[in-house]
């Protein structure tokens, strides 16, 4: 069977991995993202994962820390968490590698282009962790980054609900779910599902973004929904549907 995105690059949130702990690892959440995703690999696709860290840590409530020391660690919690999810894939059989924004050989390879492309076409999944390696910027604009680094034909971000709204409906009852929807538009409407840094990193380019809920077993099966694409203009029908299209 045909699969419809040769190499995707999924950004899966720290408290997607906390499960319903809240903090910390969820092994059986974890076990369960890593099967979707080890489904997803066995059909062919080359896939690059990059990691949160709130489940750990989260910059923006540190209270009075110098903000570029709260990043920092943040950045760390990240690579904690790419360490658990590159475990989580072996144990169920699949060949996975960590690469690291910043030189940390005693814990894993420090990411290049060349390398993580070279590990995706030898059919390793590689787990990139550490964010962009900078403070300030966001694990979403590490996605970004990594999709466009490596070249990936689309995005997938693992949201907590099932689309894009204009605020969090677990917060709010009439938050409403936006059923087409534009880059223009989540720069203008400053729509959470990414922080602007992020859409305008990809917005120019022809790599599709995809928002999906955490939990992922049928990533492989799934082929419903339709993204928001790098074409700033044209507008996407954004179908009901939970699971990011792998197959054509």
């Amino acid at each position: 069977m045909a699969i419809q995105y040769k190499r995707i690059l999924l950004k899966v949130s720290g408290e997607a991995l906390s499960g319903p702990k809240g903090t910390g690892f969820d092994e059986e959440t974890i076990a369960s993202i890593c099967a979707g995703i080890k489904a997803a690999h066995d059909l062919g696709a080359q896939i690059g994962i990059v990691v949160g860290g709130g489940n750990f840590w989260r910059g923006r409530s540190s209270g009075k820390m110098d903000r570029m020391d709260a990043d920092k660690i943040g950045m760390l919690a990240t690579v904690m968490n790419a360490l658990a999810v590159k475990d989580a894939l072996h144990q169920q059989g699949v060949d996975a590698v960590v690469m690291t924004s910043s030189f940390m050989p005693q814990v894993a390879e420090c990411f290049t282009s060349d390398k993580a492309i070279a590990a995706l076409e030898s059919g390793k999944i590689v787990v990139f962790g550490g964010g962009t390696g900078n403070p300030i910027f966001s694990t979403d604009t590490a996605s970004a980054l990594r999709a466009l680094e490596i070249g990936a034909d689309a995005m997938f971000k693992a949201t907590m609900v099932d689309g894009v709204y204009d605020k969090d409906p677990h917060k709010y009852a009439d938050a409403v779910r936006y059923d087409t929807l534009t880059f223009t538009r989540v720069l203008d409407e400053r729509l959470a599902v990414m922080d602007s840094t992020a859409a305008t990193t990809v917005c120019p380019s022809s790599c599709s973004i995809w928002a999906s809920p955490p939990t992922l077993p049928r990533l492989s099966r799934a082929k419903a929904s339709v993204p928001w694409s790098g074409n700033k203009t044209q507008k996407h029908k954004l179908k009901n549907s939970y699971f990011p299209p792998i197959l054509s």
